[in-house]
Parts: structure tokens; C-alpha cells; sequence
């Protein structure tokens, strides 16, 4: 990929988050250029989810700032929201609602209009074959349709970036390659794709990463670059030089 670095879609810089004494993200300082998929890595408790919900404006940072294209997000998370989606780890979703229901709820969140949202769905379900699935109670479908629902709703108001906090945990190496593929189509249609995960193969499927460990990033660049630095033959290994033994096992 040919980066522009006056192309940013995210710019952070010193971003802290603390909770009394404690410090949950330490003083953090990256960017992502747009159509890039860039991936926070690290053991639970390192700081991701803290990381991903205040650059989505869910939590406002101690200190230090962090723009989302171009737009301050701890002075304008109103603004923020219409420029992102956001896919929890939790997928998102009202389980009592249809599929569509699902859909059209939040495409009035964002503004849509109601024959905008019509067009909109009728062209993923084609796409993604969730006609059938249309007047389906969300909570019966199966994790793998619950988890692409969950993708396409946070994509749905077309935003330039969107955040996945661990969207393949949970589910088999099967969905999770094809959950990957979706990623990829957005990126190569332009949206910047931030995505948390604690698979250390998922890593490889980045553009760029950044590993995470007791809130603060110990490794940034290229999985390739990443790799090199540390002298490791693969990513698990530079997890274990960053995080130790017990991080593998959480």
C-alpha cells in the first residue's frame, strides 16, 4: 500500500486514561492513514477496549488527544459519531429485534433516510444473502450471522472509519477468515478499519499494528517491520518477548 502521510484518518497523541490511581492507557502516541487496517493487539487488561472507546467518544481521555478525520474527539464526540461505526465486543445488536429492525433502527440513529435504508438493506442482503434472514429474530440466528449483522450494521451509514473491539472472539478459524474478508473489502473501498484482537495470527492480517501491554505500546510498525525488530520468527514469540508467559495464558 502507498501511505500519503498528510492522509490521516486518525491522529493520537499522548493519549492517557487513568482511574484514580490507576493507569489504563499510559500516554499513548500513533496514527492511521485512510483505507488502512490497523490492529491493536495485547492480553486482556492492556488497554485496547480503553483505547477504542475513547477514540470512539464512550470515554473521555485524562489527557493528551486524539482526531478522528480531523475533528477533536474529546471537544466534538457528537461530530465524531457521524464519521465512525463501532462494533463492540458484544456485536452491538438488539436480540429482540428482526434483522431488519436491526438495520433500520440504526440507520435513523445516523440519519438516513427511510428510502436510503430500504435501498441500503436490499443491496447488502443481496449481497450478503440475508433476505431470508430479513424477519428474523437476531438473537436465533447462529454467531457467524449475528457477527456479519453486527459488521454491516456499524458500516451501514457508510462512516470513513470503523472500530471492531474483538469482533472474531468467540468464533470458529472458519467465520473468523470469512469475517476477515469482509474487513478487507472495506478497506479496499477506502474505510480505515481499527481492529482489537488477542489472536496473534490476526496480526498478520493487518497493514500495521500496535502491541499493547500494561496500557502502553511496546511494539508499532508493520507485522513484517514488527517482526524484525524483535528478531522473532512470528508473532507469538514477540508477544512473549513484550508481555511474558502469563499473558498467552489470559
Amino acid at each position: 500500500m502507498n501511505y500519503n502521510t498528510n492522509n490521516l484518518s486518525i491522529k493520537v497523541e499522548n493519549l492517557e486514561r487513568r482511574f484514580g490511581n490507576f493507569t489504563a492507557v499510559n500516554k499513548i502516541s500513533f496514527s492511521v492513514r485512510r483505507g488502512e487496517i490497523f490492529g491493536l493487539l495485547g492480553a486482556n487488561g492492556a488497554g485496547k477496549t480503553t483505547t477504542l472507546r475513547m477514540l470512539c467518544g464512550l470515554l473521555a481521555p485524562t489527557s493528551g488527544t486524539a482526531l478522528i478525520d480531523n475533528t477533536d474527539v474529546a471537544r466534538q464526540p457528537e461530530k465524531v459519531r457521524f464519521k465512525i461505526g463501532y462494533m463492540s465486543q458484544r456485536f452491538s445488536l438488539y436480540e429482540d429485534l428482526t434483522v431488519w429492525e436491526n438495520f433500520r433502527f440504526y440507520g435513523g440513529v445516523y440519519g438516513m433516510s427511510a428510502k436510503d435504508i430500504r435501498k441500503k438493506f436490499e443491496d447488502l442482503s443481496q449481497r450478503l444473502n440475508f433476505g431470508e434472514q430479513a424477519d428474523r429474530l437476531t438473537r436465533d440466528l447462529p454467531l457467524g450471522w449475528k457477527q456479519k449483522l453486527a459488521f454491516m450494521v456499524a458500516a451501514f451509514h457508510n462512516p470513513p472509519v470503523i472500530f471492531l473491539d474483538e469482533p472474531t472472539s468467540g468464533v470458529d478459524p472458519m467465520v473468523r477468515r470469512q469475517f476477515w474478508d469482509l474487513i478487507y473489502e472495506s478497506a479496499l473501498a477506502g474505510t480505515t478499519i481499527i481492529v482489537t484482537t488477542h489472536y496473534l495470527d490476526e496480526a498478520m492480517y493487518c497493514d500495521r499494528l500496535a502491541i499493547m501491554a500494561e496500557g502502553s505500546i511496546k511494539a508499532y510498525g508493520t507485522p513484517a517491520g514488527v517482526l524484525d525488530e524483535f528478531k522473532a520468527v512470528n508473532m507469538q514469540e514477540v508477544f512473549l518477548k513484550i508481555a511474558g508467559k502469563e499473558a498467552l495464558l489470559q
